[in-house]
């Protein structure tokens, strides 16, 4: 049972965790609850899905596995969490942001501490190539000065979409995250912040243009800009005393050298990238391995989320 995984979820999510624990050659069950997920799950994969929900397979199933990865619908991971946490789960990987809202994220630590349980939360951009090579130049060049980054979201398309309660109206908690988190990661969490935000959208009331600036706990300055009722697309930029690094997309890294306009593309190895999920491979790898460098916990989650996640998007106060 320790070296077994228990993966819960069927959506396309968690086919791409299956694929990689199938190359990895982990064993895992897996649990779901829709049969045209589990159909089109073991379409894509080769293996079998147990039918009924999570609840109905803990309450069965008393043996509790070495690792869970808990790639639930958004609405739902933090209470499937929750759940496993209940049912003698000690080490969970959650997929971003770990609960539907604030408080569910919160509902998650305090499990997390009561039953003395290490809950991870999946952000895998961390884990791109483009990402590991940029990490590299920076510590070469002494580290970052200053950094930006965008995250418009396409709002005619995400407005269609068909979500789970509330994840729609937490659409800055379950999307942008992604790519706050990994300026963050790259640059340095925020140590001062002001922020602005105006407009709303029917189905995100919070804001829809957003912008900020701020002094990095790394001493590097910062800003933002995100507008989703404009075009756009998610950026991150990276300045160091040498190079500036450009990641658009996100899945590759160009650079510019002090003294030139030139922009290039950095040559990178991304077969992980290219033949799984990008960023997948690596953050489950470092996962099982119990490497948690750069793994975010649901602690530092939630404190991310008060601390400033909730000033982005509601403004300085």
């Amino acid at each position: 049972m320790e070296n077994k995984v228990l993966l819960v979820g069927a959506g396309p999510m968690a086919v791409d965790y299956a694929k990689v624990l199938l190359k990895l050659n982990v064993s895992f069950v897996t649990v779901g609850n829709s049969e045209k997920s589990a159909a089109d799950f073991k379409e894509k994969t080769g293996c079998d899905v147990i039918l009924g929900g999570i609840k109905k397979y803990l309450g069965s199933n008393k043996e509790v596995f070495g690792k869970a990865i808990n790639a639930a619908p958004e609405h739902l991971l933090g209470e499937v969490t929750v759940d496993l946490i209940n049912a003698g789960y000690k080490n969970i990987l959650v997929e971003k942001p770990g609960g539907k809202n604030f408080e569910d994220i919160k509902n998650v630590a305090d499990a997390a501490k009561k039953n003395d349980a290490k809950v991870l939360v999946g952000y895998n951009r961390r884990f791109f190539s483009s990402v590991e090579k940029a990490k590299e130049i920076i510590k070469e060049d002494g580290g970052v000065t200053s950094f930006y980054f965008e995250f418009t979201e396409w709002s005619h398309i995400i407005g269609t979409l068909k979500k789970g309660d509330g994840v729609l109206e937490e659409w800055f908690l379950h999307n942008s995250s992604h790519i706050i988190d990994l300026a963050f990661y790259l640059g340095g969490k925020p140590k001062e912040l002001a922020s602005y935000v105006s407009g709303n959208l029917q189905w995100h009331p919070n804001g829809s243009v957003f912008t900020g600036a701020g002094v990095a706990e790394s001493g590097a300055l910062f800003s933002y800009n995100a507008n989703w009722e404009a075009p756009g697309r998610w950026v991150v930029e990276v300045l160091t005393r040498k190079h500036r690094l450009l990641f658009k997309p996100i899945e590759k890294l160009q650079i510019q050298k002090i003294g030139s306009v030139a922009v290039d593309f950095v040559e990178i190895d991304d077969k992980n990238d290219t033949e799984f999920k990008p960023g997948l491979y690596l953050q489950v790898k470092n996962y099982l391995e119990e490497d948690y460098s750069k793994l975010s916990d649901i602690h530092e989650q939630l404190s991310n989320v008060e601390n400033y996640y909730n000033k982005i998007v509601k403004g300085s106060k």
